[in-house]
């Protein structure tokens, strides 16, 4: 995960999820909607996830 991934998931959390498949941009898009810091936190989860 790089420090620009990390800036532009507390920016823009969809767009930082963008690559990591259909499924986790709707959820960080409606976490985000739902509240900044809920989709910020998803977005960051996602990206720290070593699976994907």
């Amino acid at each position: 995960m790089s420090i620009w991934r990390v800036i532009l998931a507390i920016i823009l959390p969809p767009l930082a999820v963008l690559d990591k498949g259909c499924g986790s941009i709707v959820i960080v898009f409606i976490l985000t909607l739902l509240g900044w810091v809920p989709g910020v936190i998803a977005a960051l989860i996602i990206l720290n996830n070593p699976n994907n």
